[in-house]
């Protein structure tokens, strides 16, 4: 499936639950798949995730009151709240939360903000850890951002963002889905140093090859996964190693051989942990020397180098996602494939040559169904702009 792009139903869709008059502002923020760099973002680390096509759509108006009404079109669910009153994560809320989240937190950071009416749609799949969340969140800042006239430098918002998702929400994410949702550019992957949060636009030059998004239809939530666990044994590891080596701040700053040091002294769990880490930042670094000298078959070797260490060694896989790998590599053109995003279900990524995206699919999707019962859905996806303003 490739995206397709229309604001008009939307805005019929505004006019239609809240009536006409006033002035609407329009925004959008991607969704992203991320190329390589999976679980470092949250251990000071590299990332290197692209903006896709898919897309949150937002449309938004102010009221002369406190009363912010969402409506969420996906879920055909109307939420009302007032701003005189705390506003609160409510589970019956589902998509509604993440608009509110970034309320929450403006208004935390000393936005004042008047009372509005929202309404949002998208086509990012939910569940397939292509950050759908980050991306509402993100579409949410910008058109509110334009609605009341405050300053804000973009990768502060970004960051305000994720600091709605973890608080709010209870997300403990990294910082990369909202900014690569922020700052993405057409044409270009992001190159993202967790820690001083500097990056790089990187020419994605892929030639006739192509970025296919395989969702395994095994659908994951973040906050209820193993996700936090997974966070909680890097921090245990870094505890461990700071006490032989009081420079360390984060597992970014660490080197093999100071984690052999202390594999003794670590919970089997922790040390594999810690082990992804480190290796998948240097692969990171290394993926983006291959893709500057245009060595495509060495940065789909550390793609699916990076699929077995998170299968192995973060233990994020699952069966799906493990078959649909496997699938792919079955396919001879096919320079590699990995898991993308928190893990526990969600979507692969794929490079291949963009002539053999008919045969990967049927081949890949026959042998799913046979095998899982589960029929994939396929994305096709170039580099796309980050969050705008209509």
């Amino acid at each position: 499936m490739r995206p397709m792009n229309s604001n008009d139903h939307l805005l019929n869709l505004f006019q239609k639950i809240y009536g006409p008059g006033g002035e609407i502002i329009s925004g959008r923020a991607p969704g992203r798949v991320n190329l390589i760099g999976e679980h470092t973002d949250y251990n000071e680390g590299y990332v290197f995730p692209m903006a896709i096509e898919f897309e949150i759509k937002m449309a938004i108006r102010k009221r002369k009151d406190s009363i912010v009404r969402v409506y969420a079109v996906d879920y055909d669910q109307l939420v009302e709240v007032s701003l005189n009153k705390e506003l609160t994560c409510n589970p019956q809320y589902q998509g509604c939360n993440y608009p509110l989240a970034v309320l929450w937190a403006l208004n935390k950071n000393g936005i004042k903000l008047p009372g509005m009416e929202i309404a949002f749609s998208g086509n990012i799949p939910l569940g397939a850890g292509l950050s759908s969340s980050a991306a509402l969140e993100v579409a949410t800042a910008k058109v509110v951002q334009k609605l009341t006239d405050f300053s804000m430098d973009p990768v502060v918002l970004a960051k305000l963002c994720q600091f709605a998702e973890n608080e709010f929400i209870g997300a403990k994410c990294g910082i990369m889905d909202q900014f690569v949702s922020m700052m993405g550019r057409e044409e270009h992957a992001l190159f993202l140093d967790c820690r001083s949060l500097d990056y790089q636009h990187i020419p994605l030059n892929l030639g006739a090859y192509s970025i296919l998004i395989c969702h395994s239809g095994v659908k994951h939530s973040l906050v209820d996964s193993e996700y936090n666990i997974r966070r909680r044994q890097c921090e245990e590891g870094v505890e461990i190693l700071t006490t032989r080596f009081p420079q360390i701040r984060a597992l970014r700053d660490v080197k093999l051989e100071q984690l052999e040091n202390c594999h003794s002294e670590m919970n089997p769990a922790v040390y594999r942990c810690c082990r992804h880490v480190i290796n998948e930042n240097n692969r990171v670094l290394e993926s983006i020397e291959a893709l500057r000298r245009q060595d495509l078959i060495s940065f789909g070797q550390l793609m699916n180098a990076s699929h077995d260490s998170l299968r192995d060694d973060f233990e994020v896989s699952c069966a799906e996602i493990d078959l649909l790998v496997d699938l792919a590599r079955q396919v001879p053109e096919v320079l590699g494939a990995r898991i993308t995003g928190g893990g526990f279900g969600g979507c692969t990524v794929n490079l291949l040559p963009a002539r053999q995206e008919e045969r990967f699919m049927e081949y890949v999707r026959g042998n799913y169904l046979k095998q899982t019962g589960i029929e994939p859905e396929f994305y096709i996806s170039s580099p796309a702009n980050g969050a705008e303003v209509f």
